[in-house]
């Protein structure tokens, strides 16, 4: 019967593997062994950015809640939508309220759901035929045309340079970038609640524990 020897040595190529991998983990684990602490700051950079938002979006409905109405419920030059005066007052106060909650972190997970939906009737109902920029290419030799037509008219006839004085005209082009951005803001929220010692939820949770 033969004997097969097996040389335990692994060879240099895993050798240098094993050495950088152990290297990698322990400057990983040196700058990472704090980040428990700070895990609450990305919630909360995604909830103060979109507080304004959504606080602007509710309280410009609820301030012109008649036109609000006309614009989601008629069918040609607004939304068409069904029961548009439930519609807009759900969605006015659901973006005024959720902006407080968000704000304070209280609920996170919960709110973010109804202001998933708001999202997703602006991304298909507003937003989707236009495609997916916000603003239009400036480079595209259409929109560039326009634009450049628009700024002569503007230099012949007034003030271009007070016009402009807060920032260059672009074409909005209206797409569903913006909405799909938020969305996805909010599905992260979702996940990850309102952060650690940066929400109301967080203490909340400290003050009553789930039961086991």
């Amino acid at each position: 019967m033969h004997s097969v020897v097996v040389d335990a040595k692994p060879p240099k190529e895993r050798l240098f593997m094993n050495v950088l991998a152990q290297w990698y983990y322990s400057i990983h684990n040196v700058f990472f062994s704090c980040s428990k602490y700070l895990s609450g700051l990305a919630p909360l950079a995604l909830r103060l950015y979109l507080v304004p938002v959504f606080w602007m979006a509710g309280t410009q409905k609820i301030a012109g809640m008649e036109s609000t109405i006309q614009w989601f419920g008629n069918p040609d030059w607004g939304l068409g939508l069904p029961y548009p005066s439930l519609m807009a007052h759900l969605a006015a106060y659901t973006e005024a309220i959720g902006a407080l909650m968000l704000l304070i972190g209280l609920a996170t997970r919960w709110i973010s759901i109804p202001l998933m939906v708001t999202m997703l009737v602006a991304i298909f109902a507003v937003h989707w035929d236009h495609g997916w920029a916000a603003i239009a290419d400036s480079s595209a030799e259409d929109v560039a045309v326009r634009l450049g037509a628009a700024k002569d008219i503007l230099r012949e006839h007034g003030n271009y340079a007070w016009l402009t004085e807060k920032g260059n005209f672009v074409i909005l082009n209206n797409g569903i970038e913006f909405g799909v951005t938020y969305l996805l803001m909010l599905f992260s929220l979702l996940f990850t609640g309102g952060g650690r010692f940066t929400s109301v939820d967080y203490f909340l949770s400290r003050l009553w524990p789930k039961k086991s």
